[in-house]
């Protein structure tokens, strides 16, 4: 592995951390992990083989675990409130802030269609190289993408409501429903 090779790849582990994680400083955090873990590992990797997608793989591994971790501290008892959220659930109000809205939608989806969908529209990789990073087989990089590109259609197509805008006849703020 050189070390021009390594540092020419960064652009896009940067591009495609940001895309998943949705906080810039959060996608920092994950790419200097994948750099130091591909420093670390650099003998698992082959000689001739595709460092690009072995960099994804790892930074893949990397984030899941990372989620995993996540919903073990959720379960345990940590909890988020929802009122701590509010400026984020709103819907941007104008045409500039299309790309909030999208970061928006892309982050409501589930996280395998979101990470497909990242690695083929935006690394513009194949689906053979996002089934060896993801661990997939194929047909299932390409069901996860029909329904990712379904699903943020129609959460972009979606009228905003913001949050607290509807009141029950009661004068208590509805209950929240889990997207599917």
């Amino acid at each position: 592995m050189d070390r021009p090779d390594l540092l020419a790849q960064i652009p896009g582990l940067r591009r495609y951390a940001r895309a998943l994680t949705g906080n810039t400083w959060a996608a920092d955090d994950l790419v200097q992990d994948t750099l130091e873990r591909a420093c670390s590992k650099w003998r698992l990797w082959i000689v001739g083989s595709d460092l690009r997608a072995w960099l994804f793989t790892v930074m893949h591994n990397l984030y899941a675990s990372d989620v995993r971790r996540a919903l073990r501290r959720q379960q345990a008892g940590v909890s988020i409130d929802v009122d701590t959220l509010t400026n984020e659930l709103v819907a941007p109000e104008d045409a500039t802030a299309l790309g909030i809205d999208l970061q928006r939608c892309l982050l409501q989806l589930p996280e395998e269609q979101r990470t497909v969908l990242l690695l083929v529209s935006m690394e513009d990789m194949s689906y053979e190289e996002v089934a060896r990073i993801t661990g997939s087989p194929i047909g299932t990089v390409m069901s996860r993408l029909s329904r990712a590109r379904t699903r943020l259609q129609q959460l972009l197509d979606a009228p905003a409501v913001a949050p607290h805008a509807e009141v029950t006849q009661s004068g208590a703020a509805p209950v929240l429903r889990r997207l599917k």
